[in-house]
């Protein structure tokens, strides 16, 4: 018995690729690091932003890559390289390597990214769609010329 997901309707056609980018997303899903996303308030005559916050605490920018390939924003984390002299009672700060991925609508646009006291902020902005209607013409055949073909 085959899985039939919601994206799987014949009413949806050529989102296959948003399912998978999905399926990835969610595999990356193990909680760390800790992450807020946020709708912003709107400025005036400005579309709709987003902010992506993530909990980084220990790395420096040099340790991060946030990139976006296709609708998918990964950022990743390189852990910071341990000093051997130090010697831990108590180790409750994690540090270490991490992805989280976050698939985009089309169109969403990143503005940028900054770290600051231990966040990593990603701004983002979805800019209104343009509203088209695009009229498709119907071409008339003549059946009877279909019928004379097929006998």
């Amino acid at each position: 018995m085959s899985r039939l997901t919601s994206l799987q309707s014949p009413f949806l056609l050529g989102f296959d690729g948003l399912e998978r980018a999905l399926d990835r997303a969610a595999k990356s899903a193990d909680g760390y690091p800790p992450y807020n996303i946020e709708r912003l308030p709107p400025l005036e005559g400005e579309p709709e932003r987003l902010r992506i916050t993530l909990a980084v605490a220990g790395f420096g920018p040099d340790q991060i890559d946030v990139t976006l390939e296709k609708n998918e924003l990964v950022i990743r984390g390189r852990a910071p390289a341990e000093r051997e002299d130090r010697v831990f009672l108590h180790r409750g700060i994690a540090a270490r390597q991490f992805t989280r991925a976050f698939v985009l609508a089309e169109g969403m646009e990143v503005l940028g990214a900054d770290l600051a006291t231990g966040l990593l902020v990603v701004d983002l902005v979805r800019p209104e769609p343009k509203r088209s209607v695009q009229r498709i013409a119907i071409r008339a055949r003549d059946d009877s010329r279909r019928i004379a073909e097929k006998e």
